[in-house]
């Protein structure tokens, strides 16, 4: 009943809230961000949602673009600006999600949506993460985030949604506001310091 009925209201209430709460510092934020980045403070891209389907994620843009004439890797920490990485310290740059979460794209609590070219990489096993929203926050976030490997953080995934629960989401938003206090296992984000993914048994090295 929680899953179906109660999880749903419960997010999209707590994200209108927290949206009001932050709006100061969300409006601060976009102001900063039009002059670091010469006009554009969001960053968008496509992700995979509910049973894989696409839909755009929206952040703070914390990095660099991307030049064909810059040997920059995508996934490199250097492209990360100074106000990026400020922003990024404190996780700020995850909070435009609760937009993603009052749209009924994402979830407060689920697994953290990945990259869509991922999403023919995963076995049967992994591919259950997304029998529910992604979340802003999970259970792998709050377990290890980048420290464990993929393989690790996949199981963690599939345990959350074969477990879903009020306490358990309850637990999970504690922990992670606890981690956000105590900037532990807070690092540069998912997509520039964890290895790229290349499927099962196959992995890049980090850049």
């Amino acid at each position: 009943m929680y899953q179906h009925l109660v999880k749903g209201v419960f997010d999209k209430l707590l994200s209108f809230i927290l949206l009001l709460l932050f709006s100061p510092i969300l409006v601060t934020l976009t102001f900063i961000l039009l002059v670091v980045n010469s006009g554009n403070p969001f960053f968008l891209q496509k992700r995979p949602g509910k049973d894989g389907k696409p839909f755009k994620i929206i952040k703070f843009k914390t990095m660099r673009d991307l030049k064909s004439n810059k040997q920059y890797d995508v996934h490199n920490p250097d492209r990360i600006t100074k106000v990026g990485a400020i922003i990024r310290k404190f996780s700020l740059d995850e909070t435009l999600q609760l937009i993603n979460v009052l749209k009924g794209d994402m979830s407060i609590v689920g697994p953290r949506p990945l990259l869509i070219e991922y999403l023919p990489l995963y076995n049967e096993e992994q591919s259950k993460r997304h029998k529910v929203l992604p979340g802003i926050t999970g259970w792998a976030q709050v377990n290890g985030r980048n420290a464990i490997s993929w393989d690790e953080k996949f199981q963690l995934d599939v345990w959350y949604v074969e477990h879903i629960s009020f306490i358990l989401d309850l637990k999970i938003m504690i922990k992670t506001i606890l981690k956000v206090l105590r900037k532990a296992d807070i690092n540069q984000g998912e997509e520039t310091i964890m290895p790229v993914w290349k499927g099962n048994d196959r992995y890049s090295e980090p850049a």
